[in-house]
């Protein structure tokens, strides 16, 4: 099988694959058509650098092609930042230089691998399936927000799972009791003690990241997703170990609650990247 080379740009949450023709935007595949990508890959191939209008027009449009160049070009332009979530007024990452062409503000980051396109399609295909399955919300719709108010929510999500965690080994014995009566085998509290054994170091390596501001958080975060959405739903039934003392009602009304959590994390995890990309949203 023939091996052709693979080459990525990534910049902000957005992820473009030139071998492929692919934008996405924190693993979520977005529509972009071909003239518009190709414009956009020459940009990210020179960014901080003037592409000339030139350059553009030779790049999608042979010379002995008839078009009224100003109005496609524009068309072009628009469609970029469309996608892209920016504008000609106030640009973030397309600058329009009058006359002259056009320049990619923000840094990217490129990497080229020889890889068999089949076994890269295989490979992520499971991102994908979960991007499009379990995400409620688009990364577009959501508002840019205060770093600072999305990190304290974050880390506060994390503290309490810990704290669930922490509380259920301490109080193993009761816990136990409680399980026995619900499911009358022993391996309910086999599965308690080994999620919890994988859910502390999950919550630490999550609260350290959001304090020091990795990056590519967000990318990070949805390859951890589907293991956080089968630990949290599991924990999520947590509160019925607490029937005696709180009642079968409250008890299911705060696990309704804990169900849509992995979901919420996702989004601030989204929503921290939308304001790093946004100045005056930072700390």
């Amino acid at each position: 099988m023939s091996r052709t080379e693979k080459t990525i740009f990534r910049f902000g949450v957005f992820e473009a694959d030139a071998s492929s023709g692919e934008l996405r935007k924190a693993g979520l595949r977005l529509r972009v058509q071909e003239q518009p990508f190709q414009v956009l890959i020459l940009l990210l191939e020179r960014p901080g650098e003037v592409v000339t209008r030139e350059e553009v027009r030779k790049k999608l449009w042979p010379s002995d092609t008839f078009v009224d160049f100003d109005h496609s070009l524009n068309t072009v332009i628009n469609k970029i930042r469309e996608v892209l979530g920016d504008s000609a007024a106030n640009p973030r990452f397309i600058e329009t230089l009058a006359k002259r062409g056009y320049r990619f503000l923000v840094p990217v980051e490129s990497t080229r691998r020889r890889t068999e396109p089949v076994v890269e399609r295989v490979a992520s295909e499971p991102q994908t399936f979960f991007a499009s399955t379990f995400h409620l919300t688009d990364p577009r719709e959501l508002p840019v927000a205060s770093n600072r108010y999305v990190r304290s929510l974050f880390i506060l999500i994390q503290i309490m799972y810990l704290s669930f965690y922490a509380v259920a080994l301490w109080r193993l014995p009761g816990a136990e009791d409680a399980l026995d009566r619900m499911f009358g085998h022993a391996w309910a509290t086999v599965v308690l003690i080994l999620s919890a054994g994988v859910g502390i170091p999950v919550r630490l390596y999550l609260l350290s990241a959001f304090a020091f501001d990795i990056k590519n958080l967000s990318r990070k975060f949805l390859q951890l997703f589907p293991g956080v959405l089968v630990l949290d739903e599991l924990w999520a039934l947590s509160p019925f170990l607490l029937t005696r003392q709180i009642g079968v009602g409250l008890a299911l009304g705060i696990t309704a609650g804990l169900i849509y959590l992995p979901f919420a994390q996702r989004t601030l995890v989204l929503m921290r990247e939308q304001g790093d990309e946004t100045p005056g949203c930072g700390e």
